[in-house]
């Protein structure tokens, strides 16, 4: 590819392939991309809270529900390729799914520790790993992980959610190099604490003190997320994003 060719997607409505798409800042990036009128796949094992979605979102061109465990590689291959069979393409993929525990490392049994990373990190490898031969197929697309700051800075009793979202960071940074010359954009979200069911679990003193220490001194919103999503998404918005970590994260990191 001549290295002056722009970074640009297939022209017409996006599919969109969504992972995490039930709740939180999942579905407030569906919500985002249905209001552009993309093409949506919203993947999540969820499948109650996938349909409540799909009733309240407009504007997209299409949506298809799609249950699946990201970090069983069996069903995240064949949910890849139900959603290039059903839209024909997968241009943009967000990996948003998450689960987030709270337990001192001294604690902490090795399950909990395997479980975290299964769904965390390699939910993010597996979606990625079956959906960028396609998009190397088709001619490009972009892929959007969502991280965290807390894989930047770290947190107490985190240990586990820190090394996931800390590898998806390091993740990102390698793929981006890999797929650029193919005309896929790889790029990397890592939002602070947000108002979200996934923080809701943890406990009030962390949510206190953690709030104290932001600069914004208040969490964000799922709303305040997605626009950045649109923005690596977005074509020419988004065609000089490389391997970035952007940090809608009321100021706790400061790059």
């Amino acid at each position: 590819m001549s290295t002056d060719t722009p970074h640009r997607l297939r022209p017409g409505p996006r599919t969109v392939l969504i992972t995490g798409a039930a709740s939180g800042i999942g579905a407030a990036i569906a919500e985002a991309f249905a209001g552009e009128g993309a093409r949506l796949a919203l993947a999540d094992r969820d499948t109650r809270k996938l349909e409540a979605l799909r009733d309240r979102l407009t504007g997209a061109a299409v949506i298809t529900l799609h249950t699946v465990d990201v970090a069983d590689a069996d069903q995240v291959r064949d949910t890849v390729e139900d959603v290039v069979h059903q839209h024909g393409a997968v241009d943009v993929l967000v990996n948003s799914a998450g689960i987030l525990t709270e337990v001192p490392l001294t604690e902490m049994d090795p399950a909990t520790w395997d479980e975290t990373i299964a769904v965390d990190l390699r939910g993010v490898f597996l979606s990625c790993r079956y959906a960028l031969p396609h998009m190397i197929e088709q001619g490009g697309g972009r892929i959007v992980n969502i991280a965290s700051q807390l894989g930047q800075k770290g947190g107490e009793g985190l240990t586990h959610y820190c090394a996931a979202k800390a590898g998806v960071i390091g993740f990102t940074k390698a793929l981006a190099r890999e797929a650029a010359p193919h005309n896929v954009l790889v790029n990397a979200i890592a939002p602070g604490p947000v108002e979200t069911p996934l923080v809701d679990g943890l406990s009030p003193d962390w949510k206190g003190a953690k709030q104290a220490e932001l600069p914004l001194g208040r969490f964000g919103r799922p709303q305040e997320i997605a626009p950045t999503v649109l923005l690596l998404a977005s074509d020419p918005g988004g065609n000089l994003y490389v391997g970035q970590t952007l940090g809608p994260n009321s100021g706790d990191v400061m790059l």
